[in-house]
């Protein structure tokens, strides 16, 4: 039997060391989140923010370490004992990852039927389109389900890609570079669906980010279910102990902390990511 961790634990890397050929990918990074924890990770191109992500999904093996997903030791997990645990994660690819050749309900669909866990637990087709159509109107987009992602803005094809995430309720959510390439009004609508998503249902969530402005959001703002606004955290609800932010670099975390102590470091690597 893998080796358990306290179920509270969402998600847990302990010591994971990765090269590919001379290249070191990730290098001795440890870190562990619970329900409802946010990690912002920062880091130039290359410094091992994607291939975190990729670890976290299964989707590469560490050379050294071990992965917890869930509390379950998934280190050496084969192929298919991972989809069950992919079938509790939300990821959104990097420009939203949309499949051209599916309309926006097709897409949106694609983790509801194409996992056997989950195709088992949500039934039939009509349970299928009515899930679709409950995400599709958490990103205000509805009205989109027959269009094809070519129709669609860079920024409603990630709030699409937001939707295919969180389709399947998932306890933790994996979000690569969401803002990228967006302008701002559009990238803060981006991250106050994150946020949302993050509040109503307690999800863990890593957010991979070249924006302060996204880190800042999801450390001082919280959904408000009574009046569905996104609205600044009080002072006394602080909501640091739940938001730490990441940097990376060549592979090692070189900095994790809160968001007062990302501004406060004299580091010259970590400050380029503090404002």
């Amino acid at each position: 039997m893998p080796e358990t961790q306290g179920e509270s634990t969402v998600l847990e890397f302990r010591d994971i060391s990765l090269r590919f050929g001379s290249e070191i990918a990730l290098d001795h990074v440890s870190f562990a989140m619970s329900a409802g924890d946010s990690r912002i990770v920062f880091g130039v191109a290359g410094s091992g923010k994607t291939t975190l992500l990729k670890v976290a999904l299964g989707l590469v093996k560490p050379d050294s370490g071990r992965v917890y997903v869930f509390g379950q030791d998934a280190t050496d997990l084969k192929e298919t004992a991972w989809f069950h645990l992919r079938a509790r994660m939300g990821i959104l690819f990097q420009e939203g990852g949309l499949f051209d050749s599916m309309n926006i309900a097709e897409n949106v669909a694609y983790p509801l039927i194409n996992q056997p866990a989950l195709r088992e637990r949500i039934g039939q087709n009509g349970a299928v389109d009515e899930r679709v159509r409950e995400a599709l109107r958490f990103v205000e987009l509805e009205h989109t389900l027959d269009k094809f992602p070519s129709e669609l803005s860079g920024g409603m094809r990630r709030r699409v890609g937001i939707a295919r995430a969180i389709v399947t309720e998932p306890p933790l959510l994996l979000y690569d570079s969401p803002t990228a390439g967006l302008d701002p009004i559009t990238a803060n609508t981006i991250i106050n669906l994150i946020i949302k998503e993050r509040d109503l249902r307690d999800a863990a969530s890593i957010l991979v980010t070249h924006r302060f402005q996204d880190g800042h959001l999801m450390a001082d703002f919280r959904y408000n279910p009574d009046n569905g606004q996104i609205e600044k955290m009080p002072l006394k609800e602080d909501n640091q102990v739940k938001t730490k932010f990441f940097v990376m670099n060549g592979g090692r975390l070189v900095f994790v902390g809160t968001r007062a102590e990302l501004r406060a470091s004299t580091d010259p690597y970590v400050m380029k990511f503090a404002k």
